[in-house]
């Protein structure tokens, strides 16, 4: 992320979003997760097996009819981004506990 020292260039002039989406960033409480592999600088001593984290996202009927209605104009659906978003990072966030609790300290290869 870069950062600018005019304050008012760094402001979006028009935001997509009635409020910020989540961040991006889920806490992974130490466990090391990478889509990579292996991690430089660490060697795997032991497979614990495979870990998921899985979730499954609903709104309510009367958001979903909007966001349809809104998509017939074409553009993104703030609604449904927020939605992924927030089912990615608890999907993440249940990986890494069941990582933790089988005594894993990372999880390699994360598809």
């Amino acid at each position: 992320m870069a950062s600018t020292s005019n304050k008012e260039s760094s402001k979006p002039s028009n935001k997509p979003f009635a409020e910020d989406p989540p961040a991006c960033f889920t806490d992974t409480h130490g466990v090391i997760t990478s889509t990579m592999n292996d991690v430089p600088g660490y060697r795997v001593t032991k497979v614990l097996g495979t870990v998921y984290g899985l979730t499954v996202r609903s709104r309510n009927w009367g958001v979903d009819i909007g966001a349809i209605l809104r998509s017939v104009v074409g553009g993104e659906i703030g609604l449904f981004t927020r939605l992924m978003y927030s089912a990615r990072n608890e999907a993440l966030e249940r990986l890494v506990g069941e990582a933790m609790g089988r005594g894993g300290n990372a999880v390699v290869a994360l598809r």
